[in-house]
């Protein structure tokens, strides 16, 4: 893809590897670079930084806050948002709950992306460490420790949303559901992910952990996130009408930012200094329980800090020397430079074949329909038939739209059998006559019933269904108010609808899928996959009904539910 001329956001363009993509992109002269970052005053210093380095053609746009939360939040800290119980509810409920257009539009990440409008997307930020390191582990201690001594309902009920604030998969899940509508309204191009393995690269036995745990269950934990969020990704590319998506994984520790000398910063903060003069030392004696919160030792040397010689390695902070020694050196985590992930992702970018996109990697991989089964799929079809028409659908595949179209369609085949005959009457002459065939048929009715799928009947008012045990439908499990609104809501999803605007709809649909076969009629090449020759015919040359495949047209066509674009 050409760079010049488009918009660009990188998203962690002060990180390491951020800037130096932001060097590389502003070579390019893309017509905008929107740098974004965690806080506003890194946003600013970033853009400072690359002025002097950006052509005069290109516009620097500063963006800040936390993608992973709502608007509201996006400028409150990590400790800040898990330290107040409010916070921590909005966290749980924007996770958990249902997708809405509320919690969509009210998402940082929707806002910025929806708002600059980027064809190009590079995400520098490791989303892995910023959910994983929320520490579910630590939140749990909290609650189990709670509830063995509750001090109130209040504090338990706290500490419950706590850990459902905390839940990793679930915040990464609704993280990708709203990258993909944001990018798919702001008409994104490419999206290209600087990913982690979660350990540099290094297995089971990496010495740098978190704690006592080797391996720590923290950078397990982060290793785990990174790697559905890379099949997610995956999905994502795999998404029709979507745009390219990439994904780089670098396996070593990335650096460096900068050497200097002067106070050692944790995060934002300085670390002070403290001292224990050996007269003063605790006695450990044997027997004794020891207790932090009882117990007094040392000095708080007030006004020092700690200071020394670092090297500054972005995201995973500053090291002495010694350490980057020990961290780096031949046969451990060893490292990258930002420049060298910079390079490689300017050239996929670019389209030039590096070898190291990972869901590239994965696509070449894994395993897709084979030939063999597409010639033994007739015979499987074949064989089922020879049983007998028993059984329409038994909503195990999912989800229960999909049973009720087959079911809408079944209907359809026993009432008219063709889409030719099914288009002479009127919609309201259609729905007289599929709730006709409904009252007449009581093993078709009980079969939808029976597995929760319910039958709205013409008038839109009268519902058949069961009060059945299971209710493992979204219509059958919590209260909701009957009003035209939600009528419609699950008519649509789960219901089969005899009302004569569903039969129009039927209609309109039998209309395209003949259109298709006239426009196709005369090709007798390999350009269709639903050509003329495609669907069934009855001896008098009509199309038959045949719900299966019918169903599979809606998905497809309509709901653009395909394996890839099918523009035929």
């Amino acid at each position: 893809m050409e760079i010049k001329g488009k918009r660009a956001m990188v998203l962690g363009g002060y990180g390491e590897v951020g800037l130096a993509l932001c060097r590389r992109l502003l070579l390019e002269e893309p017509a905008v670079l929107i740098v974004a970052s965690l806080r506003k005053e890194e946003a600013t210093a970033a853009v400072q930084r690359l002025r002097s380095e950006a052509p005069s053609s290109c516009r620097l746009i500063p963006e800040h806050g936390n993608l992973f939360v709502r608007w509201s939040l996006r400028e409150i800290t990590q400790n800040e948002i898990l330290a107040n119980p409010q916070y921590q509810k909005w966290l749980a409920e924007d996770a958990l709950g249902e997708l809405t257009e509320e919690i969509l539009t009210s998402s940082t990440l929707y806002r910025i992306i929806t708002k600059h409008r980027p064809e190009i997307i590079v995400d520098c930020i490791n989303t892995a460490t910023a959910l994983a390191y929320q520490n579910i582990y630590q939140s749990y201690q909290e609650v189990s420790q709670n509830i063995k001594s509750p001090q109130s309902l209040e504090d338990l009920t706290n500490g419950i949303y706590r850990v459902l604030s905390t839940l990793y998969i679930p915040q990464l899940t609704r993280h990708i559901q709203i990258l993909y509508e944001a990018m798919r309204r702001a008409k994104t191009l490419l999206y290209l992910k600087i990913g982690t393995t979660g350990t540099g690269g290094m297995g089971l036995n990496i010495p740098f952990t978190h704690g006592e745990e080797r391996p720590s269950r923290v950078l397990l934990s982060k290793t785990a996130v990174a790697g559905a969020h890379t099949l997610l990704l995956f999905l994502l590319d795999r998404t029709p009408e979507g745009p390219i998506v990439k994904e780089l994984k670098p396996a070593a520790l990335i650096g460096w930012k900068g050497v200097g000398r002067g106070r050692i910063l944790k995060g934002t903060n300085p670390i002070p200094l403290y001292d224990c003069p050996p007269k003063e030392g605790y006695r450990l004696t044997p027997g004794v329980t020891f207790r932090w919160e009882e117990v007094k030792a040392g000095l708080h040397l007030k006004g020092k800090e700690l200071e020394g010689v670092y090297v500054d390695t972005g995201e995973n902070g500053l090291f002495s020397l010694d350490e980057f020694k020990a961290i780096t050196t031949l046969g451990l985590m060893e490292f990258v430079t930002p420049e060298d992930v910079a390079r490689v992702a300017l050239l996929e970018i670019q389209g030039a074949s590096t070898s190291k996109d990972v869901l590239g990697a994965i696509a070449g991989a894994v395993m897709g329909p084979t030939y063999r089964a597409g010639m033994l799929r007739q015979r499987v079809i074949k064989e089922m038939e020879s049983l007998g028409q028993e059984g329409i659908a038994y909503e195990l595949l999912g989800p229960p739209r999909v049973a009720k179209l087959i079911f809408e369609a079944h209907l359809l085949k026993r009432c008219y059998s063709t889409l030719e005959e099914a288009l002479a009457p009127s919609p309201e002459d259609l729905s007289q006559t599929l709730e006709r065939e409904v009252q007449r048929s009581q093993n078709m009715r009980s079969a939808a019933i029976s597995i929760g799928i319910p039958i709205l009947l013409p008038d839109g008012e009268t519902l058949l269904f069961a009060t059945r045990p299971a209710r493992d439908k979204r219509w059958e499990e919590e209260p909701w108010l009957i009003s035209s609104e939600s009528i419609e809501k699950w008519a649509y999803w789960e219901w089969i609808d005899l009302r004569p605007q569903n039969m129009t709809q039927w209609q309109d649909r039998f209309q395209r899928i003949l259109k298709e076969m006239e426009e196709s009629s005369g090709d007798t090449s390999s350009q269709f996959d639903r050509g003329g020759q495609f669907w069934p015919r009855d001896e008098g040359g009509k199309t038959i009904i045949d719900p299966g495949e019918v169903v599979g047209w809606i998905l497809i066509r309509e709901e653009g539910g395909g394996r890839a674009p099918h523009p035929n």
